[in-house]
């Protein structure tokens, strides 16, 4: 025997599935009249408006709609009754006791009898309260990043690694070229950066995955002249841990870069190392007494530009840190060591020949050892030039003699020392 198919073609059967999907309802129903009084209502709705089902029934939409919201809704129920629409949709305010109010969203919907006219109307009520304090929070936000930006200069690029495609903000965009600038793409932005530091505006390591963020900074051609940019470059990936996207926030800290230009100059010390600057160790040398004369090492480290451009300028600042450390455990605490420039350092040993070649050699020996980084070991090493005076003279022009030697042992190979026993003129 088969079962015939169930039909709801029954009146009785219509309105107990009707009555069933009312009360059962997750969001608030109501059955409203011509007159826009409430007729019936489900427990969704009662509890949206926090009041007790009897207490709502025979009650008006405008008793508990916010004041502010009142005349929009009775306008387009109007519309309604005069058959300009046959619903509509709208979002207002509810008051509920002692004045806490909800944000919902209503659907009304206009049932009409055989004949096509209006005989009541059925309102779904959604409660959107939580909805909106988040696009209000949301709103802040924005509000508050927009003036941050504001107050600076720069702006948003991102890249989509899948498809390779690079843009720019517009807000980026016109700092770079002025108000009617377009968005720049990839090619357009990198022209733009100084043909000096396109490594550290290389975006190389983020695309393979081998970083999820660094900071970068480089100079760049915009409407105010060249400027020094900051820029905060972050990896996004997808569930499966793949590169998809890199988004960067650029931003103009040419200020602060002068301001820090010139404590360095007027320091004697190196921000980074600890070690002496350059102004510092004129300084030094000036107070510095030795009978037996003077060794002079400059150095120059090997493989540093590599490790910096594939694993950042936060990765670089330790080998450059652990490098002043050995250094300094090379020496006596009498002699100086200082950092002169990127990866550039200067040894004075205060003795005779002997001992000045010998602490280059120390020196050669510690660089020789892996240094530790994030991921595992760098392979930096050294090139030394070193030169011994009897004769105490400006540091910067032993420097320069030092110097020679220094691309003499980098021109044979590197990872090597050339001393020069006497000074030599230049020339």
């Amino acid at each position: 025997m088969v079962a015939e198919p169930y039909t709801a073609d029954d009146p009785e059967t219509r309105l107990a599935l009707f009555d069933f999907a009312f009360e059962s309802a997750p969001i608030g129903i109501a059955l409203v009249d011509l007159e826009g009084r409430i007729i019936r209502g489900n427990a969704a709705f009662a509890k949206l408006l926090s009041l007790p089902l009897d207490k709502v029934l025979g009650t008006h939409f405008r008793d508990f709609t916010y004041p502010d919201d009142i005349e929009a809704d009775l306008i387009l129920f109007q519309q309604v009754l005069e058959g300009r629409r046959d619903g509509y949709t709208i979002e207002k305010r509810y008051l509920r006791p002692f004045g806490e109010i909800v944000n919902v969203l209503i659907h009304i919907a206009a049932m009409r009898d055989r004949a096509g006219k209006v005989v009541r109307f059925i309102s779904q009520i959604e409660d959107i309260t939580h909805h909106k304090e988040h696009e209000r929070q949301l709103a802040e936000r924005a509000a508050q990043l927009e003036l941050a930006l504001e107050a600076v200069r720069g702006g948003f690029w991102q890249m989509d690694i899948l498809t390779g495609k690079f843009e720019t903000s517009d807000r980026l965009a016109q700092f770079i070229g002025g108000p009617t600038a377009a968005r720049l793409d990839l090619e357009r932005y990198i022209n733009r950066v100084n043909v000096n530091d396109g490594a550290q505006a290389d975006l190389t390591p983020l695309i393979a995955g081998k970083l999820d963020q660094n900071v970068a900074e480089y100079r760049l051609d915009t409407v105010y002249g060249e400027r020094w940019m900051r820029c905060d470059r972050r990896l996004l990936r997808d569930g499966d841990g793949r590169p998809i996207k890199i988004a960067g926030m650029a931003i103009d800290f040419t200020e602060e870069r002068r301001r820090i230009e010139t404590l360095e100059e007027t320091a004697r010390t190196d921000a980074l190392t600890g070690l002496l600057n350059r102004r510092g160790l004129s300084i030094e040398f000036a107070t510095l007494k030795s009978a037996d004369g003077f060794a002079i090492l400059a150095l120059d480290l090997d493989g540093f530009k590599q490790v910096n451009d594939a694993h950042g300028h936060a990765v670089g600042d330790i080998v450059l840190q652990t490098t002043a450390t050995r250094l300094t455990s090379a020496v006596r605490d009498r002699d100086l060591v200082a950092r002169t420039g990127g990866d550039e350092f200067v040894v004075v040993v205060a003795g005779d020949r002997s001992a000045g070649q010998a602490a280059a050699e120390r020196i050669l020996e510690r660089m020789r050892e892996p240094l530790p980084i994030d991921d595992g070991t760098a392979d930096v090493r050294v090139s030394i030039g070193g030169i011994w005076t009897g004769e105490k003279r400006e540091v910067t022009e032993l420097l320069k003699e030092a110097d020679a030697l220094l691309y003499e042992a980098k021109a044979a190979g590197k990872d090597a020392v050339r001393f020069q026993s006497e000074s030599r003129p230049l020339g």
